[in-house]
């Protein structure tokens, strides 16, 4: 299995995806190379930006990404 089929996967299991998804239960370090591959494919995608704080209590943003519809 490839890890844009991995990535795929995991958002019809779980809804959407984030970096610290994709790292810690895929082991894919760099997601956003892997939705712009996907993009290429044909995948579409929604992003939704949220903010959180890190460790030293600065806000910190990331991105979670969703399938806009069922496409594959």
């Amino acid at each position: 299995m490839t890890q844009g089929e991995r990535i795929i996967e995991y958002i019809r299991d779980w809804g959407s995806i984030t970096t610290r998804d994709a790292f810690i239960d895929l082991g894919i370090a760099r997601l956003a190379s892997r939705i712009y591959d996907l993009e290429r494919m044909g995948y579409e995608f929604n992003r939704k930006t949220k903010t959180t704080k890190n460790r030293y209590g600065e806000p910190t943003h990331y991105t979670e990404y969703s399938l806009k519809e069922e496409q594959k």
